[in-house]
């Protein structure tokens, strides 16, 4: 199994397969901590082949600096049997997770962790930053 794509983003939607990304993004400006964000998605796609045929346990985790969960929502886990059909050397499958009311207790860096039977297949990237607007309102604009 490969992961093609995964990626943080305001909106993803599935097309007859088709997969529309909008706005991907790997860091969040808050004017004070705890900062909540209130809507983002998880975007991925998959391909698999014909030896990943079997039953598999998906799990996506968000974790800080010191790999502790996000929250007591976390990690997040899901059943995903699979079966290709004979002679079908591939497939794809997008999976778009909706994420609402992500609290972030502090700035740093954390992580979306994507793994499949306890195999971590991909770590994204995610840094809260604490900004003071009352600075970024002062500097001069280009």
């Amino acid at each position: 199994m490969d992961i093609q794509i995964a990626t943080l983003c305001d909106f993803a939607a599935d097309y007859n397969g088709k997969m529309v990304i909008n706005g991907t993004f790997d860091t969040l400006a808050a004017p004070k901590m705890p900062v909540i964000h209130p809507q983002c998605c998880l975007a991925m796609r998959l391909c698999i082949t014909p030896e990943d045929s079997g039953n598999h346990k998906f799990t996506v985790n968000i974790i800080d600096e010191d790999g502790n969960a996000l929250d007591d929502k976390m990690p997040i886990e899901a059943d995903m049997p699979i079966e290709l059909p004979e002679n079908v050397p591939f497939m794809t499958r997008n999976l778009i997770l909706n994420l609402q009311g992500l609290r972030f207790p502090e700035d740093g860096i954390y992580s979306i962790d994507i793994s499949v039977d306890d195999e971590l297949l991909s770590r994204i990237p995610l840094r809260i930053v604490e900004v003071d607007q009352q600075q970024q309102q002062q500097q001069p604009t280009a």
